[in-house]
């Protein structure tokens, strides 16, 4: 199998370290008198030896280096004269050269937004950024319901709006919440990383099927990510907060109500629901326990499997397996935001010879009010 340039960097490091070490033993030799003739030649001819080698892998890889900049300085700023090729273009050549170790010419970092002009951090350019945040290639249903945001130390009011003479949140559940977690969230940041696996065949592929499979990578690890936390029945320390299930000590922290069969729980939820929340409110529940339901309620009847979700259970539905229990509320108040500047890099796995382009970014999900929603259970 041919060798590529970073298999020859690989090797100029492994025979750099033997050559250095030899050098040393040599001269360790040389410096004891008791030292015979033959064996400190037999060290100079290792180093000899390791030293040819060593030029001849410099040699190699200074060529192949040439070869592949003289490549890329002819491609990246080649682009197509359609927008959208163009960037796709620049999107290919980003990813080229990240995998390969390369620097991303100030062409492509142009085409693709890039204001990070501090030659630092590698931070994802906009345009890349904006399509992985608000344009996921795997659906998450919280993505057509929740809010998103892209805004750093993020800081926002729990209630959106307030009337002189309402009385919305006197005396009431909201007003306990309120009370006892003040009326603003602040977001944090919590780090994860994704990784896009890339091979030789797909760096040589065309621009489109680059992009489209590190793409779909990528916005399958995000998409994931955001069901993951927002769905965990143990959350990672830390961020218990970001869940629909989060508990105190043994006690749900969103309000439970429960109902002799899960359909019935599920009216109960809604009807339990302030006013103002149940008018927006929606249902994430897992398909399966949905197809339950309708069998129960359709006794053999047909018709009631033709019929939408919303004409069955009252509220409009997302399904999602990982929502072990529905969850009824007012979507509006389950928000994401994600730190703006998501850092690109790569990685080689050992194990495969495949590399890594990762994407390393912070999230955070907040429940700006937990009254805003139920947990409905079977009893």
């Amino acid at each position: 199998m041919a060798k590529t340039l970073f298999d020859i960097k690989n090797d100029l490091v492994t025979i750099g370290a033997a050559l250095a070490a030899a050098k040393q033993e040599k001269l360790v030799k040389a410096s004891e008198p008791e030292a015979k003739m033959e064996d400190i030649k037999a060290l100079e001819t290792k180093e000899t030896g390791l030293q040819a080698r060593f030029d001849i892998l410099q040699k190699e890889h200074d060529s192949m280096e040439a070869q592949q900049r003289a490549s890329l300085q002819t491609k990246e700023p080649t682009f197509n004269v359609d927008p959208k090729n163009q960037i796709q273009s620049a999107k290919a050549a980003l990813i080229r050269a990240t995998v390969k170790g390369h620097d991303v010419s100030p062409d492509v970092k142009a085409a693709l937004g890039d204001k990070n002009s501090t030659g630092g951090e590698k931070i994802l350019p906009s345009t890349m950024t904006t399509e992985l945040l608000h344009e996921p290639f795997v659906k998450n249903p919280l993505r057509e319901i929740s809010t998103f945001t892209s805004v750093r130390n993020l800081e926002i009011p729990k209630i959106e709006f307030q009337l002189d003479d309402d009385d919305f949140i006197d005396d009431t559940e909201l007003a306990k919440e309120l009370k006892a977690t003040g009326d603003v969230v602040s977001f944090s940041r919590y780090k994860f990383k994704v990784f896009a696996p890339v091979s030789e065949t797909i760096l040589a592929a065309t621009d489109t099927n680059l992009v489209q499979t590190v793409d779909g990578a990528l916005q399958s690890g995000l998409a994931a990510k955001e069901k993951k936390v927002a769905y965990a029945k143990t959350p990672k320390p830390g961020e218990e907060h970001m869940s629909f299930y989060q508990k105190n000590g043994a006690v749900s922290v969103i309000k439970e109500v429960a109902g002799t069969t899960l359909f019935k729980a599920i009216k109960s939820a809604i009807a339990d629901l302030p006013e103002d929340f149940r008018e927006n409110a929606k249902i994430t529940m897992r398909y399966a326990d949905y197809m339950d339901i309708i069998e129960d309620l359709a006794n053999g009847n047909a018709t009631l499997y033709q019929a939408q979700p919303e004409q069955v259970l009252g509220k409009p539905v997302e399904f999602c397996d990982l929502a072990e229990n529905p969850v009824v509320g007012d979507y509006r108040y389950s928000h994401f935001n994600y730190d703006p500047e998501i850092i690109y890099d790569r990685d080689k796995n050992v194990r495969t010879g495949i590399w890594d382009f990762v994407l390393t970014a912070w999230i955070d999900h907040q429940i700006k009010l937990k009254s805003a929603f139920r947990i409905a259970k079977k009893s």
